[in-house]
């Protein structure tokens, strides 16, 4: 897939908070932010396993205990840092990371992004 924004203004930085997910639609491809420990990373909404939606509730990513990010179909749990599967049926594949950057109190989504 190929997104072909150009620093895209996906939210304001102050709208996401520590532990918070926040899902997107950019060009008819579903992502979502998470901002863990003060850092903001990117993935497609896509489980590698099943190829389904990580979430049943909207911006609901992370587990109970907000330390990973959860796929809701079958339980499988990530990384938050590296999108790394640690457990499920798609041990240690990963989930597709998309490029975004932080800046001028806004997180945008990278130009010409391929995911």
């Amino acid at each position: 897939m190929y997104l072909t924004a150009s620093h895209h203004l996906l939210i304001a930085s102050h709208e996401l908070e520590d532990q918070q997910c926040k899902g997107f639609v950019h060009e008819g491809i579903s992502l979502f932010i998470v901002r863990h420990h003060g850092q903001v990373v990117a993935y497609v909404n896509r489980c590698p396993h099943r190829k389904v939606p990580l979430e049943w509730v909207a911006d609901q990513f992370l587990d109970y205990d907000k330390q990973f990010i959860q796929c809701a179909t079958h339980g499988a749990l990530f990384t938050i840092d590296s999108g790394l599967c640690i457990s499920g049926p798609c041990n240690r594949q990963s989930l597709e990371p998309v490029p975004i950057e932080e800046r001028d109190g806004g997180i945008y989504l990278l130009s010409k992004s391929t995911i």
